[in-house]
């Protein structure tokens, strides 16, 4: 299945959707997507992360609604699941975050996404899919790194999030929920946050604009498979259009193993830096993981495709905190 066919399968098959994490960086593209194939879209944000701005541009939709609920509480939650045709669970704790509040980090990752799989289960919800993360696996131990490597996670981001994994396969199998677990790696783009607590790409690009050192952790030759967020959204839709993804697993990474030396290179390259700016280099955090080798085949042989070069999803994110460098984004 191509991603036009998916698209029309989804449009077919789904009258309303509904996103939690609907503001945040991810889910906010996705919303975007679902309505513009012509979804009613209800976004779910408790604002902790997500934010208003990157949903304004929707609010004049009439098939666009937003609501602020946290996951955790289960009757605020409900209120929003009637007709509700397919769930994408984007609502997540950050990996910062579970650092210094690790009963947090498993409220949200742990019971957020049990409440979101028993409400699915009993509003009779076709589909559900659930963002996890490649944090699950910990080290690798082979590579590259399939579905079916060990987990074994070394962080309390990891193992709440394979907590809501083993959630939603629980679910599957007592209940027979359609559930697809996406699992990311490193996603980058436009709207990522670009405080503390985002990602470091979007962290980078904030620093070297503000003509600060980037701050690198470790030697700098920790490999990442950094993932453009449109091609991340182009695999929610696929796999839930596809009726080969019940009760499935699937890496969504790009495959492109890039170090974070390389990475502020780059950025340093495009922003003009690279003859005033240095990295300045820290001590290793406690759980990075230093090598990512990720097989992204089975999502490929389901027809998918990642369409963004690294190089050019970094023209886009730089040109993005370019426009919006000096307001609350940057």
């Amino acid at each position: 299945m191509n991603y036009s066919e998916a698209k029309k399968e989804v449009t077919s098959r789904f009258r309303r959707a509904l996103v939690t994490g609907g503001a945040g960086f991810i889910g906010s593209h996705l919303v975007d997507e679902l309505l513009d194939l012509g979804l009613e879209v209800i976004s779910i944000d408790n604002f902790s992360a997500g934010k208003h701005e990157n949903i304004n541009h929707n609010l004049s939709n009439p098939r666009f609604t937003s609501v602020k609920v946290d996951t955790t509480d289960y009757e605020e939650l409900r209120k929003y699941f009637n007709g509700v045709d397919i769930v994408f669970n984007q609502a997540a704790s950050k990996k910062n975050i579970c650092i210094n509040n690790p009963r947090l980090d498993l409220q949200v990752n742990g019971l957020g996404t049990f409440n979101v799989l028993e409400l699915s289960r009993d509003y009779g919800v076709k589909k559900v899919v659930h963002a996890s993360t490649g944090s699950v696996y910990g080290e690798a131990q082979v590579l590259p790194q399939t579905e079916e490597h060990p987990i074994e996670p070394v962080s309390y981001y990891g193992v709440s999030k394979l907590a809501g994994e083993r959630y939603a396969k629980v679910f599957e199998r007592l209940y027979d929920l359609d559930t697809t677990i996406l699992r990311y790696f490193h996603v980058y783009g436009p709207r990522q946050e670009s405080g503390e607590l985002g990602g470091v790409v979007a962290i980078f690009a904030r620093n070297i604009l503000k003509s600060e050192r980037p701050t690198i952790f470790g030697d700098g030759t920790q490999q990442r498979s950094f993932t453009y967020v449109k091609d991340v959204v182009r695999a929610n839709i696929l796999v839930a259009a596809s009726d080969k993804t019940k009760g499935e697993v699937f890496n969504c990474a790009s495959g492109i193993n890039v170090t974070i030396n390389m990475l502020c290179d780059e950025l340093l390259h495009l922003l003009g830096k690279e003859k005033i700016l240095t990295p300045l280099y820290k001590e290793w955090q406690i759980g990075d993981i230093k090598v990512f080798q990720i097989s992204n085949r089975k999502l490929l042989d389901l027809g998918f495709a990642f369409e963004t070069s690294f190089h050019d999803g970094l023209v886009e994110t730089v040109n993005y905190f370019k426009s919006s460098f000096g307001s609350s984004k940057c």
